[in-house]
């Protein structure tokens, strides 16, 4: 299993399911912030048409193009769906933001042989690595 730091660092297009239109919530300022830095964000949001410059798609299974990496903000109890969905649509990683742990969306990505990291915040291993994707 690769390390968060490792994941970002091999990850150019994050899914993130939850994303958010209000930019004083963490779902929409961190995928802005990891945006900003080079990685193409896809959100995932069943009320919101474009978000980042980006269309919006309802779930993960409407994304028409592969995705290197899911990160979620949602609770704990949707992640485990999240995850069953990330599976099914062959995406290597899944991510739970800061706060959001399930020992069955671990249990689902570990079975399905994913990498899989929960409780920690994108930005802050994003910075702590000092990670770009800018040429």
């Amino acid at each position: 299993m690769r390390t968060a730091q490792q994941i970002l660092a091999d990850s150019a297009v994050i899914a993130v399911v939850g994303a958010s239109r209000d930019p004083s919530k963490a779902a929409h300022a961190v995928p802005a912030e990891m945006q900003r830095y080079g990685w193409r964000i896809i959100p995932v949001n069943p009320t919101a048409d474009e978000l980042f410059g980006e269309p919006v798609y309802r779930s993960l299974a409407d994304i028409p193009h592969p995705v290197d990496l899911v990160d979620v903000f949602r609770p704990a109890e949707d992640a485990i769906e999240v995850v069953r969905q990330a599976v099914a649509i062959g995406a290597p990683a899944v991510w739970l933001q800061l706060g959001i742990v399930s020992a069955q969306a671990r249990e689902i990505a570990e079975q399905a042989g994913i990498d899989y990291v929960e409780d920690r915040c994108l930005i802050v291993e994003r910075a702590a690595a000092g990670l770009t994707r800018l040429a």
